[in-house]
């Protein structure tokens, strides 16, 4: 009887002992888990025996999971913020105090900043243009502002760059500027209203001409001679109308046409008969002893594209000579291949020259240097213009070079890929 009393004693002795022992270790294990997660999660034990191993597997689980979900958040941000880098337009993310939070590389070339070392910098402080800074500060961004980029930007560009800012408040206090280089749209819509007030007075000077002499013809009682001489004043100025619509109409359309073709060919020789026909005829109207007018082929060539594109391309500068050079001098056309084998269709002329802050404007719409010259020579203002995109669509290149007091020579230049050889050769054209 002792013998199993004593044997039940150390029985629940062993097993209050092997209780205390479990215990400890579990309460070592939970104390492990628990000083893992308190320095975050690193080093979390692999899944073990019991329910804390089965916990630790189930919070890196958790924890694999949190992680991709961040890293798939961090890759969507990073994303976006390309996507805002990417962006032609600026775009600045100010905090509650006004402070740069983020900007990209737009807005900061924009603004003259740096897009990391003015990180947490007041932008009024760096953007000191008043309109900006009181736009900035008014809170009332219902429209946008326009201000001028900082005089730094300017001087890289080498223009007036003009800027419109439009803030958008969000998340409370903070604001995201929006920021658009608008210089080619001002610049657009100034050549619009010149384009509109150029055309205006153009028709509205013979208008005013015509409606005089309509006027002088219905109340006075004219003779013969005066009558025929106003008719014939008449005649030029409705002329004058109707060149000025044909060189618009002619600009309209090679704004809105498709590209010339480049499998049809026309041959050099005939664009420059037609322009011969054309020039002895204007030099004849204009000056009593005409023009010592000269037409030099080198190269008997054809050229690939539109044949009435080049007509009024070559022939506009040719007249160009005429009207600007004095009668009785000498006015050269010729066609020769460049040692490259481009072609070049050149007229030069001996008349007073162009100054050298002019050549960069003329082929500017109704830019003229002497607007009397050019009216009484029937100029409208738009050759140069027609000329100019002409060799654009043609892949040309139109070089002017002139000296005051020795005349000018105006080139159009064309690629190779837009030449070959006639197909049956001819002898070289010489008139003088």
């Amino acid at each position: 009887m002792v013998a199993v009393v004593a044997g039940l004693h150390y029985l629940w002795l062993g097993a209050w002992l092997g209780a205390w022992l479990w215990f400890g270790l579990d309460a070592w294990r939970a104390q492990r888990l628990l000083h893992v997660l308190r320095n975050d999660a690193n080093g979390l034990p692999s899944r073990g025996a019991g329910v804390w191993g089965e916990m630790a597997e189930r919070i890196r689980k958790l924890l694999r999971t949190r992680e991709q979900q961040a890293r798939q958040a961090e890759d969507r941000l990073q994303e976006f913020l390309a996507a805002i880098q990417a962006s032609p337009n600026g775009v600045v993310l100010l905090d509650e105090q006004g402070r740069i939070e983020w900007c990209n590389q737009t807005a900061a070339g924009q603004f003259g900043i740096d897009a990391e070392r003015d990180l947490l910098q007041h932008l009024s402080n760096l953007v000191r243009d008043p309109a900006f800074v009181a736009y900035l500060a008014s809170w009332n961004y219902s429209r946008d502002v326009v201000i001028d980029a900082p005089s730094q930007i300017q001087a890289h560009r080498g223009h007036p760059v003009r800027l419109s800012v439009q803030v958008h408040p969000y998340a409370g206090n903070r604001r995201m500027l929006l920021t658009r280089d608008i210089t080619s749209l001002e610049q657009a819509e100034a050549m619009r209203r010149d384009f509109v007030a150029n055309v205006s007075h153009e028709i509205r000077t013979p208008l005013t001409v015509l409606a005089g002499f309509v006027e002088t013809l219905q109340t006075l009682p004219l003779d013969a001679e005066e009558r025929s001489r106003y008719l014939q004043l008449m005649g030029q100025q409705s002329h004058r109308m109707e060149t000025l619509v044909n060189d618009l109409l002619t600009l309209s359309r090679l704004e809105g046409s498709a590209a010339p073709p480049v499998n049809r060919w026309t041959r050099v020789r005939a664009l420059m008969a037609q322009c011969e026909d054309e020039g002895r005829g204007l030099s004849s109207r204009l000056a009593a002893q005409g023009h010592k007018l000269s037409f030099a082929l080198e190269a008997d060539s054809e050229i690939a594209g539109a044949a009435t594109e080049l007509q009024s391309a070559m022939s506009n500068l040719l007249s160009n000579a005429i009207r600007y050079t004095p009668g009785g001098s000498e006015v050269a056309v010729s066609w020769r291949l460049l040692p490259d084998g481009r072609g070049e269709y050149a007229v030069r002329d001996s008349g007073p020259g162009i100054a050298a802050e002019h050549i960069p404007r003329l082929t500017e719409r109704f830019y003229r240097i002497d607007r009397s010259r050019s009216r009484e020579t029937g100029g409208t203002g738009l050759g140069l213009a027609i000329v100019k995109h002409v060799a654009q669509r043609h892949g040309a290149e139109l070089r002017i070079e002139s000296t005051v007091g020795k005349g000018s020579r105006f080139a159009l230049v064309f690629p190779v890929t837009r030449l070959r050889q006639a197909a049956v050769p001819a002898p070289s054209l010489e008139k003088a």
